[in-house]
Order: structure tokens, then C-alpha cells, then sequence
């Protein structure tokens, strides 16, 4: 492993944390937390910790001796100061002699140690780092680490790897008990510097920065030398049986058995493939070595402790998929009871949802209650797989027992982690075509504050580039009157997250001219802006709707146009007439479903179609102020992209409402639906 301290670089961090009042120890325990954290071979996801013992004053202004150790909810790779809380050592070290604390006492002893009360809680680990005499103290869960200790012989190889300042901690669960542990081999033997947790990681530690990180550096490499050292023997693979199944196809079809009807949850699901994930789904023996649980603990809050595993012909059998969906869940019911009852406390179980599901001469889906958690129980597979392939080419693969495992999954103090407030679109995937455009980027923020995962589609692709610089979220280009490219757009967006929930059919344009004058040509352009583009898109998404089987929602940006038409705005008010049908017939045939079909009617609202230009036109053709215009209507108070943003939101949220034109004007009486 490549060794990435640079002494300009570490200077660099001291002047700049120097200006923004922390010290040099602080400084440099953030630069290489951050070597460490930005390694996925030692840390991925939040995993790992570090720390610095070094003086800081509190509010009385005496200096105290400090631990500063990695909070709650921060990741190394991008740690700052504010993510390292300075815990008060003393009080720390007291407990030295303490045999035992309950996880509950432990937080509390440390939150009340902190110099600063708002702080993110210390570490699960601050009691170990503290009880550590060295200065910095560095921790990872490093590939190669668990690559060597979780076999049945893995005690036996690391004490042939390693020398005498190496100590081999057994496995302990994570706590003050680990720490009591550590505590116990360090002052057995004070002169090591680095500790190998079965089953867990490694922590290296000094005095200083650089030896501290560059002690990781050296064992990680040792065991990295020593695994290629082991005779290697390839895992034999299943016959590569292809069909013409795509992953885009199966993906809404996962998602609806994965959601639970009752309570409305549902689920992100992502694709992925590479050479190392095939070679780990294909094993032959699969079902044996990916079901013994996660290469290290707390990977298991992430990914459960076992994956569902689809062989490729079960593909084509829905009644085969429900069996294994079902299978699954009774398989974690039993593991639930098996555990919980060997366990102190009482345990509500979890849902019984996999997190990974690994489909053979196909990829991995993984699965998520947001994105971000979809996105994070891939990598963690990805590393999992590297690591359990690696070890049954060279032994067998054995982590911690399922009652450990068990006990980090229903822990309270990892279940923290990740436990976060339910937003009232959680779980949804919601489509906007037109999304560039004022109205669709407005609806787009609100939706995403929601916590909707939320797909752009614009044909512009000049602003669907601008808009992937400012945004994570998936932004595609496509031309919603092409239905080739709408295809083309869903499959990419079943791919990516799994199917949809709710369609925004936002996009169109705004022709003029006198009917009878009118060029055929403009006018069956607009019917296909502002009708067909709508049923391109809405035929597609109700397609994927009924795979899920999870009910659904269809959104249509309409116009008052449909039932009050403008003079010489026939272009414009023709199709969206026919668009209003169009969602009214949605609610008719798709109901029974659970499909629900709503509409907007909006008007003056400023933006790509009514832009400044037209806006000026028509005050002026109405002999008007620009105001007055855009008042225009029985509040006298202009709408705006918000409002219909609100309106869409709204109807999106409406449970019992379908076939239903919300009219978002400031009050029309020609326009009023009733």
C-alpha cells in the first residue's frame, strides 16, 4: 500500500487550521485522517476512527488535557475540527479502573466530558483511544487486515505476520468492554504500536502524525505481501446461462416485492456490475460463503447479515421471485428470534428487507430507504465480495459468529447511525420532464426537500449538463416527443433506482396564432409538445407502475388554457384540452391500480413558456401595466413556479384524490373547473 504523506501538504494543513484558531496536533490528525478515510482499502463509509490527545481551553480559560476523537456522523475523508469533539481525558482515564459500564452510562460519561456540549457524540471507541497512552491513534478496517483474520486460522497467520510490536486482540465487541480489552494487552506488553482486532481491523499508534499513519501504512502492506504468499486456487463458477432479461427490466419488479404495501415503505434499488462483483455472485458456492455475514461488524447496520440470492432463471418466474422474497424474509424472522433470545434487553426487529440482492450471470441491486443508503450498501458489497473471494481462494471464509453479528446489528448505539427523520416523500422516485425549465426546477427543490429521489429530464442538453454540475440527482436529456429517447430515459432510470413513483409531466410549449390561419405543421408540432410528449411519458411510466405494483401517481402541468382558450392561443390551448382528457382517462383505466392522475391547471406564471417577451405582448395587447397583467386575477396577487411547485406537491401527497384539476390562477371564474 502506497504510503501518501507529503510534508508540504501536512504544512499546509498546520497554516491553514493555524488561521481558523486550531492547533498543529488538531491540524494534523485531520490531514491524515483524511489520507486514511479517502483509501477505500482501509476505510469506507464512515467506517474507522482516529484521535488526538492535546491541550485545548475551556470557557474558564484553563487548559485541559483533551482527547479529540471522530464524532458521530462524520466520515474521514472530509473530517474537520468540528468533527473531532474534545473530550476532557481525565475524567476518561478515572475509569481506567472501572470493570464495566452499560452503553447508556458510557455516552453519557462521555457527552458529559465534552468541552463543547453541541459537539457530535465522541466515538463508540473514545474509551480505547483514551486509554492508549500514545498521542495519536489511528484505526481502519483495512481489506487486508480482515482478509488475514477472518478464517479459522486467522490468530495462527497474524502471529507468523507480524512481529513483536504487533499485540492480537480477540474479538470483543465494540464499547468499554473492548476498550477494558485493549487496555489489559497494552499494559501486558506497553512497547507495541499496533493492535490487530480479529475479525474487526487494526489501530496503529505514536506520537506523531506521520509514524502513526505510517505504521498502518507498514502492517497493511505486511498482510497485503502475506495473503499474496497463500496458495491461490479460483472460485469455481456457474455455467453462464445468458437470457434476454435485462436488469432494467427486473428492477421494478425487485422494487414492488421488496416495498411493504401496509406501511407504505419503500425502496431505492440501484444496479451495478464489474468483473469482481461477477466472480463473487457466480461462485458456485455463493449460497455458502456470502450468507456467514460482513467482513467487519458495522458493515452489518448497512447490508443485514445476509444477502438474497436469485439464480437467473428464477428471472422469469414471478411466482419464483415472491417464493424467494418470502423465503428471505422468514429466513431473518428466524435469525430475529434465534438471537433474541440469547440477548439482554428487549429487541424490536427491524424490517426484514435485504439490502443486497445478488442475481446470478446479472449484477448486484442494492437496496436502500434513500440513494445515498442504496448507493453506500453497493460499496460496501463491492468490498465484502473483494474480500470473502479473496479468502475462500485461499482458505475459508469465517467472520464473527451470528450472535456477535447480531448484537452490533441491534445495538442502539449503531442503530444511531444511521437513523434519521422520515421525510414525507422518503422512498419515492419521482420523474420531471421540462425539469430545466422555472416550473420544473422549482418542483424539482421542493420534491428533494421532501426527501423524493428526484430524476431530472430536459432535451436541452447544454442546461442538463449545467444542471449535473449543481446536483447528485440523475439529470438526463431527453427529448420527451421522441418516444425512443423516453424509452431510452426510463430504462436508464429503472437502472439506476429502480422504477418510479411519481411522474411530473411538466414539459411543453407555448405556440400562437389564429386557428383558421394557422400553419398545419406548428399545430401538430405543438400536439406533440403538449399531448403526445405527455402520453409518451405517462405510457411509460404507468408500464413501470404496474410491474411494481405499488400503486402510483401521475402529475400533468395542463393550462387554463384546457377550459378557458385565449384568442389566437388555439396552438397552445387545443392539445392542452386533449391533455386534460388525457389525464382524466389515466384515472379511469388505471385506478383500479392504485394509479392515481392529476392535474394543474396554472396561468400567467412567469417562466420558459410565459417568459418576460410574451408577458410584455400581452399586457400591452390588453392595454395594461406588466403588474396589472400578472395580477390579473380575483386576488389581484401574482402565481408563481412555487405555487404550482405547491400544487404538484400537494396532489402528490393526496392519497384519495385521482382525476382531479387543481387550478392554480389566483382565481379565474372562466377558468374554474366548477
Amino acid at each position: 500500500m502506497k504510503n501518501n504523506w507529503s510534508e508540504s501538504t501536512a504544512k499546509t494543513y498546520i497554516n491553514k487550521y493555524k488561521k481558523l484558531g486550531h492547533n498543529k496536533d488538531v491540524a494534523l490528525r485531520v490531514y491524515t485522517s483524511r489520507l486514511l478515510g479517502r483509501n477505500p482499502d482501509l476505510v469506507i463509509h464512515g467506517g474507522g476512527n482516529t484521535s488526538v490527545k492535546t491541550k485545548l481551553s475551556d470557557l474558564d480559560g484553563k487548559s485541559y488535557d483533551v482527547l479529540c476523537v471522530k464524532g458521530s456522523g462524520w466520515d474521514m475523508a472530509d473530517i474537520e475540527p468540528q468533527g473531532l469533539p474534545a473530550v476532557k481525558l481525565k475524567p476518561l482515564l478515572n475509569l481506567k479502573k472501572k470493570s464495566y459500564l452499560t452503553d447508556e452510562q458510557m455516552v453519557n460519561y462521555q457527552k458529559r466530558h465534552l468541552l463543547d456540549v453541541n459537539s457530535p457524540n465522541p466515538s463508540v471507541e473514545t474509551f480505547l483511544h483514551a486509554f492508549l497512552p500514545l498521542k495519536y491513534v489511528d484505526h481502519t478496517h483495512a481489506n487486508s487486515i480482515l482478509d488475514i483474520t477472518d478464517r479459522p486460522d486467522g490468530l495462527k497467520l497474524c502471529k507468523k505476520i507480524f512481529n513483536s510490536k504487533v499485540a492480537i486482540v480477540p474479538y470483543v465487541m465494540p464499547g468499554f468492554m473492548l476498550a477494558k480489552k485493549v487496555q489489559e494487552v497494552y499494559e501486558k506488553n506497553p512497547n507495541i504500536n499496533c493492535l490487530i482486532l480479529l475479525k474487526h481491523g487494526i489501530f496503529t499508534f505514536s506520537d506523531n502524525a506521520k509514524d502513526a499513519y505510517k505504521l498502518m501504512i507498514k502492517y497493511v502492506t505486511q498482510a497485503e505481501v502475506a495473503i499474496k504468499k497463500l496458495k491461490h486456487k479460483k472460485i469455481k463458477q456457474v455455467t453462464n446461462k445468458y437470457n434476454n432479461i435485462k436488469p432494467h427490466q427486473v428492477a421494478p419488479i425487485l422494487r414492488g416485492l421488496l416495498s411493504n404495501k401496509d406501511s407504505n415503505d419503500k425502496y431505492i434499488i440501484n444496479f451495478r456490475k464489474n468483473k469482481k462483483l461477477d466472480y463473487f455472485i457466480n461462485g458456485k458456492t455463493v449460497k455458502k460463503y456470502s450468507v456467514k455475514g460482513t467482513i467487519t461488524p458495522d458493515h452489518v447496520i448497512r447490508i443485514k447479515p445476509f444477502p438474497l440470492i436469485i439464480e437467473n432463471k428464477d428471472l422469469s418466474n414471478l411466482k419464483n421471485l415472491n417464493k424467494l422474497f418470502n423465503n428471505y424474509k422468514q429466513k431473518y424472522i428466524q435469525y430475529f428470534k434465534r438471537n433474541k433470545s440469547k440477548s439482554r434487553g428487549k429487541k424490536v426487529m427491524l424490517d426484514t428487507a435485504p439490502r443486497l440482492i445478488y442475481v446470478q450471470n446479472m449484477g448486484l441491486f442494492s437496496v436502500g430507504k434513500t440513494m445515498k443508503d442504496c448507493l453506500i450498501a453497493g460499496d460496501l458489497a463491492e468490498a465484502n465480495a473483494k474480500v470473502i473471494s479473496s479468502i475462500e481462494e485461499t482458505g475459508q471464509y469465517r467472520p464473527i459468529t451470528e450472535k456477535d453479528l447480531f448484537d452490533v446489528e441491534y445495538w442502539s448505539l449503531e442503530q444511531a447511525k444511521i437513523k434519521k427523520k422520515m421525510l414525507p416523500l422518503q422512498g419515492n422516485i419521482v420523474v420531471i420532464t421540462g425539469a430545466c425549465g422555472v416550473i420544473g426546477y422549482e418542483t424539482y427543490k421542493l420534491f428533494k426537500s421532501q426527501g423524493a429521489e428526484v430524476v431530472l429530464l430536459d432535451k436541452d442538453v447544454k442546461k442538463i449538463n449545467d444542471l449535473r454540475k449543481k446536483t447528485n440527482d440523475l439529470c438526463i436529456e431527453c427529448d420527451v416527443t421522441n418516444k425512443n429517447s423516453v424509452i431510452k430515459a426510463f430504462e436508464i432510470i429503472c437502472e439506476r433506482l429502480g422504477g418510479i413513483d411519481i411522474l411530473i409531466s411538466n414539459a411543453g410549449s407555448a405556440d400562437t396564432g389564429a386557428i383558421a390561419e394557422l400553419d398545419e405543421k406548428l399545430l401538430r408540432k405543438s400536439f406533440e409538445n403538449n399531448f403526445f410528449s405527455h402520453q409518451n411519458c405517462a405510457s411509460q411510466a404507468t408500464k413501470i407502475m404496474l410491474k411494481q405494483k405499488n400503486k402510483g401517481c401521475l402529475l400533468f402541468n395542463i393550462s387554463k388554457q384546457s377550459v378557458n382558450p385565449g384568442k389566437n392561443f388555439g396552438p397552445y390551448g387545443l392539445p392542452k384540452a386533449a391533455l386534460l382528457s388525457l389525464c382524466k382517462q389515466y384515472a379511469l383505466d388505471y385506478g383500479a391500480n392504485g394509479i392515481r392522475s392529476n392535474g394543474v391547471n396554472a396561468d400567467r406564471i412567469e417562466s420558459g413558456l410565459l417568459n418576460k417577451k410574451m408577458i410584455k405582448s400581452r399586457a400591452k395587447a390588453r392595454s395594461i401595466t406588466i403588474a396589472d397583467y400578472m395580477k390579473g386575477n380575483l386576488l389581484h396577487d401574482e402565481v408563481t413556479s412555487k405555487d404550482v411547485a405547491n400544487a404538484f406537491l400537494h396532489l402528490a401527497l393526496s392519497q384519495k384524490t385521482t382525476g382531479a384539476i387543481l387550478t392554480v390562477d389566483g382565481g379565474n371564474i372562466a377558468a374554474s373547473m366548477r
